[in-house]
């Protein structure tokens, strides 16, 4: 199996126990709502750049995030350094769902570490982040 595979396997595997652990703690979320909303700014983000970022049409993003907006996770503000822009940013309750799905990420990778033992979790680690800096332009 080649190595993109392999990537795409852990990935999934990643993706489903984040959308599990928000289903059962009551969120209603896809997929691709939730590689959209990891993607929000901690200040906020703009439509454009998430659909750019999440490599969606503008179209994609804005059906994303009024799904997201309706489930009262996430809400369109002005943006202060352009009045004719607006910024998505989490609410309250978006915010929560979104700290749940970074400790269920967090305890997922433990698990990967654990298994894969420190001096493999690192280089796991650098290697990715080495091919990161080849491939991603959004880094």
């Amino acid at each position: 199996m080649d190595v993109a595979t392999l990537m795409l396997i852990a990935y999934r595997a990643m993706d489903e126990r984040v959308i599990s652990a928000m289903r059962e703690a009551g969120y209603d979320i896809t997929v691709a709502q939730a590689r959209l909303a990891q993607r929000i700014a901690e200040d906020g983000s703009r439509l454009v750049d998430l659909a750019e970022q999440a490599q969606v049409t503008k179209q994609t993003a804005s059906m994303l995030v009024a799904a997201l907006e309706r489930q009262g996770l996430v809400e369109r503000v002005p943006d202060p350094t352009d009045g004719r822009a607006r910024l998505i940013r989490f609410t309250a309750a978006g915010q929560d769902a979104a700290d749940r799905a970074r400790e269920v990420v967090m305890g997922v990778e433990q698990e990967w570490n654990d298994h894969l033992g420190p001096h493999l979790a690192s280089a796991l680690r650098e290697a990715l982040t080495s091919l990161r800096e080849l491939v991603d332009p959004y880094q």
